[in-house]
């Protein structure tokens, strides 16, 4: 298959533009206008153009996905067809990533796939999860309620995850900061401050020398380091993707003091709210958690919640091999077994969901509270350093003056 870039008029009279995938240019024709364009210039990209096209395409965010279901569910409940509101939809999305994904949703409708089939085709952009409620809602007739508590889960995690960004913001700005300032004191003003004592016959302090031959080499080593730096990241991130590398980080997130009340009740909250979602869309525990199970970002989790699957297949609740796995805190396990018994998981973890929100809330802040600290002192002590390089020769020099 070729990409092809096209350029047609829709419905409304506005002109579009986008790429396809297809066999031949004929083919793309055939579903611009299945989807009601009139074709006006269709091109098969070169490999540059690819190139431009990824490099710009602009990744599909969990809020623009809250939006999609916000507008979805509003068109349905006013009594708009499917296809019809994805006519909308992918013109007045501003996500062009998302906005492809939505023609193409419609072509595959137009072809007679249903919802669920033809969102599943774009699992580059549609998560799994979303995909199943979908099909959980064509089963009972209640699509609308089913992206509606889509858009509510897809707030939550936007909301989370900004809250998380927000807060890492400031002690992550410190520490460029600090960086930048070492690094201009190292290659520059350090330097042309010892140019002052080049013509004195004393012994430099040793500090003195040793943060000289430090700038030396970061200037004279510039271009090296900054490859092995950017070797290094590379080298990290592709570790992470690794089994291996997803065990290392996955069992730190969980063992660093400082971040490992946040990252457990964040897991948590996650947990509780998605498994809450799922089932009150009425999809089955065991395929519920293992929807769950994909969605966490931590190994150890989706281990423990895809072994709790092949518990829940036995006839064991869940609640027995979470308590077993002891990932989760106590009150997890427990408020799930009173749910259990009770019959009223969905609303257990709703309260679970809700109580883990505030709680990774409040633990940001004490997380941030520690943080800023430890920077500022760190940046003390770097400054503390730099400063008595600086004055060690001065002193020096005044000393030997003094003993003549």
């Amino acid at each position: 298959m070729a990409d092809y870039s096209y350029i047609a008029i829709e419905k409304s009279g506005k002109e579009i533009k986008g790429s396809m995938e297809s066999d031949s240019r004929e083919k793309v024709e055939q579903k611009l206008r299945s989807q009601g364009c009139i074709p006006l210039e269709i091109k098969e990209q070169n490999a540059l153009q690819k190139d431009i096209k990824i490099g710009v395409g602009k990744k599909v965010k969990t809020r623009d996905l809250s939006v999609f279901c916000r507008q979805f569910v509003s068109m349905l409940r006013a009594g708009v067809s499917i296809v019809e509101a994805l006519d909308m939809l992918s013109i007045q999305t501003e996500n062009k990533t998302l906005s492809q994904a939505i023609r193409e949703v419609r072509t595959e409708i137009g072809k007679g796939s249903t919802l669920s089939e033809a969102m599943e085709k774009q699992n580059k952009v549609f998560p799994p999860m979303l995909v199943n409620m979908v099909e959980a809602g064509e089963t009972s007739g209640s699509i609308d309620k089913s992206l509606e508590r889509m858009a509510i889960q897809f707030e939550k995690e936007a909301k989370l995850k900004g809250m998380m960004k927000r807060s890492m913001m400031y002690p992550m700005v410190l520490g460029v900061v600090a960086l930048v300032i070492l690094i201009v004191m190292l290659t520059y003003v350090i330097p042309n401050y010892m140019e002052m004592f080049e013509g004195y016959d004393f012994d430099m302090p040793a500090l003195t020398l040793a943060i000289m031959h430090m700038g030396d080499f970061v200037k004279n080593h510039a271009i090296l380091l900054v490859a092995i730096i950017v070797a290094f990241v590379m080298g990290i991130k592709s570790w992470k993707k690794t089994e291996s590398g997803q065990e290392f980080f996955g069992t730190r997130a969980i063992k660093i003091p400082v971040f490992k009340n946040l990252n457990i009740k964040t897991y948590s909250s996650v947990f509780a709210r998605t498994l809450s979602t799922l089932m009150q869309a009425g999809i089955p525990m065991i395929d519920a958690v293992d929807s769950v199970a994909n969605t966490m970002t931590n190994i150890l989790y989706k281990r423990e919640l895809l072994k709790a699957k092949e518990e829940i297949a036995k006839g064991v609740p869940l609640s027995e091999p979470l308590r077993n796995g002891g990932l989760f805190p106590p009150m997890v396990v427990h408020m799930m077994a009173i749910g259990e018994e009770t019959g009223e998981i969905e609303e257990m973890l709703d309260k679970l969901a809700d109580y883990y929100d505030e709680e990774v809330e409040v633990t940001t802040q004490t997380v941030l509270a520690l943080l800023e600290p430890m920077i500022i002192v760190f940046m003390a002590i770097i400054v503390v350093i730099l400063i008595a390089a600086i004055m060690g020769p001065m002193l020096s020099l005044y000393n030997g003056v003094g003993n003549m």
